[in-house]
């Protein structure tokens, strides 16, 4: 993330949107006016390339240095019926001068290509926020599908904003005539108009957007061209019209970031550098074994573009025959990978138990989402942490990390990896939809930044009989980590046994014996227990603070938004949060110990909660939401205020 710095501009302001005196519109008698934030949402139907606009969007703030943080939200349904309700799709982008932490609570400007987008979005817009409508959509047969028997732009439902009517899909068939396409054609690039028309509003570059066009439809010069035409159309629409009377600066955020080279990075995409990252350090092949799940399936995609860094990926019929391969090529001496979500964990249950008896290196991926069973596919929770502590048979312990943001899953993939390798076991990396879609600034790392992961082979006997023989025992452990020798097939001397049944400590032949069950299940637990993490850091800058509040995962944003807020009106309130939640820190009990109150707010019904109240016999209290959305930085403000004068 970007810098922490509890700054006076910092996210305290979410609540309002300031703004400097307007000054003239250089050259077109316009005015520009100042801010330091804003929240832009576009929405339409799953069909009008709204995600398209939103990262093309992001992207040209992102070059321009602002700050920023994005929240995409996709249908559930693969298709649904265009115009309606489960059919929308929206991308809301929060960008500023400064420090900030969330895609933010409401968006200041909505963008809606249709009534079911409207319809869909309007409770989150705040009254005085600015809607621009498609009114080309708002026909009889589209309100119909959504409910409404007269137009919200006549009956003066609206009136509490400052609504722009503009005939979106008129405007971009018109500005496409000379290219000689369809009706349906030409009103594909209606989003294009949209985005050239928000550029101009808040002056976002525009080459970096022409010249993605260019590349994306490089097979298809007259598409390309006319896509780059309807966005200057959209762009020189809100410089000529009346309607639009004043355009936005938001400044880059100069102060925000450390010095270095930034780029704009989702959650997935850093994840995927990381475990490429991580292949490189280890100077070992990076293997996916992988079957395509919402909302994991951009890592495969990702990791199989990149051969030339030693990566190779499988796409496996199914979860098991993924990781399956998966913990082969970890048998083998590859840095394994499997990634999927809570259903894909279920079926790879007993294959992650196979890893724990094996003492394999193995990083399970899961990124997280609404369920039970299917469930939400497309919405973000925080329900897996106990399926990963303890969805398996047996005593069957799994190091458990999990990243805070987007640009976060890159680190925490590394130290997945870092476990694994030196410890020789399965590890769990917990994130979910948010981060997984979400993006923010990343300072691209350098090299010699990053940690060194080589780890050695097994190349010879290690253990000498009472008779002086010389053999290998694939179970004598390193006396520091617990951690098995690593002997790759095919090493001469080196044969053992593998399997799922029991292993006798050291030689690792079959056992039955109950006394070498009970040691091998204590010793496997230990070798988790003894993880070196690093201890919990505690924020509580005035040390007067007698609640304090405990994350994990995606919830880092919106906590410390919300105890930012909490200390600009004079309160006192201390934050910690876990990136390690199996071994847990050293220090956390002693942390725990020191507050009156702990509250615990997590995207699930209270299961962290339940593992802090049962390990450390603390009043630890949660604050829960499953509905698919992360949390508002203002509700839960709302709610640690209350907790702090209960």
């Amino acid at each position: 993330m970007t810098s922490q710095v509890d700054s006076e501009a910092g996210e305290a302001l979410l609540g309002e949107q300031r703004s400097a005196p307007a000054k003239p519109h250089e050259g077109a008698g316009k005015e520009v006016r100042r801010l330091d934030r804003v929240i832009i949402r576009f929405a339409g139907d799953s069909g009008d390339g709204m995600q398209l606009t939103g990262d093309r969007f992001t992207s040209e703030t992102a070059s321009f240095g602002n700050d920023l943080s994005t929240l995409p939200n996709f249908p559930a349904e693969i298709r649904a019926p265009a115009g309606t309700l489960p059919g929308v799709s929206s991308f809301q982008l929060h960008f500023a001068d400064h420090d900030i932490l969330t895609p933010g609570d409401a968006p200041n400007v909505l963008v809606a290509m249709n009534p079911a987008a409207l319809k869909a979005n309007l409770g989150d817009v705040p009254r005085g926020g600015e809607i621009i409508v498609n009114t080309d959509e708002f026909a009889p047969r589209a309100m119909k599908k959504i409910g409404w028997d007269v137009s919200p732009l006549e009956d003066g439902s609206l009136d509490g904003y400052r609504v722009h009517p503009v005939p979106l899909t008129t405007l971009t068939v018109e500005a496409l005539k000379e290219f000689g396409l369809s009706r349906k054609e030409a009103e594909r690039s209606k989003n294009m108009f949209a985005l050239g028309l928000l550029s101009w509003m808040y002056h976002r570059p525009t080459e970096g957007t022409e010249a993605f066009l260019r590349s994306k439809f490089a097979k298809k010069p007259q598409i390309a061209e006319a896509n780059v035409a309807a966005f200057r159309a959209g762009w020189n629409f809100g410089e000529t019209t009346e309607d639009f009377a004043v355009s936005y600066e938001i400044a880059p955020a100069t102060t925000a970031f450390p010095t270095g080279t930034y780029r704009n990075i989702s959650g997935n995409l850093a994840l995927s550098y990381g475990l490429i990252a991580a292949g490189r350090q280890a100077d070992l092949p990076l293997y996916l074994g992988s079957y395509p799940i919402t909302p994991a399936s951009d890592i495969l995609h990702e990791l199989s573009r990149h051969k030339n860094f030693g990566v190779r990926t499988f796409q496996a019929e199914d979860e098991i025959a993924g990781i399956g391969a998966a913990l082969g090529a970890a048998f083998g001496g590859a840095l394994a990978v499997t990634t999927t979500s809570g259903p894909g964990v279920a079926l790879k249950s007993e294959t992650i138990g196979l890893a724990v008896s094996l003492e394999l290196p193995l990083l399970i991926v899961d990124i997280q989402r609404g369920g039970p069973s299917t469930g939400l596919p497309t919405k973000t929770e925080q329900a897996d942490l106990l399926q990963a502590m303890y969805g398996r048979n047996g005593e069957a312990p799994v190091p458990v990390v999990a990243p805070r943001t987007p640009a976060d899953c890159f680190d925490a993939a590394i130290e997945a990896a870092r476990i694994a390798l030196t410890y020789r076991t399965p590890v769990f990396l917990l994130s979910d939809g948010y981060l997984a879609n979400g993006s923010e600034p990343w300072r691209v790392p350098q090299v010699e930044e990053l940690p060194d992961l080589r780890t050695l082979f097994a190349t010879g006997p290690n253990h000498t009989l009472d008779d002086g023989t010389e053999v290998f025992w694939p179970y004598k452990r390193d006396p520091e980590t617990l951690a098995r020798p690593w002997a790759v097939p095919g090493t001469p001397g080196l044969e053992h046994r593998i399997g799922g049944i029991e292993k006798q400590d050291g030689t690792g032949n079959i056992s039955y014996d109950p006394a070498n069950h009970e040691f091998m299940v204590r010793t496997r637990q230990a070798k988790i227990d003894g993880i070196d993490v690093p201890d919990i850091e505690v924020d509580d800058p005035d040390g007067e603070a007698d609640t304090l509040v405990l994350g994990w995962g995606s919830t880092y944003g919106p906590i410390t938004a919300a105890v930012r807020r909490i200390r600009r009106a004079g309160g006192h309130i201390a934050q910690a949060h876990l990136r390690h939640l199996n071994p847990f820190p050293k220090n956390l009990g002693e942390v725990l110990g020191r507050y009156g109150k702990v509250i615990v707010p997590e995207m699930n019904l209270g299961q962290l909660s339940t593992l802090v109240r049962a390990k450390y016999l603390v009043d630890a209290r949660s604050h829960t939401q499953v509905n698919g959305m992360p949390f508002k930085a203002e509700q839960l403000a709302a709610v640690l205020k209350e907790a702090i004068d209960a």
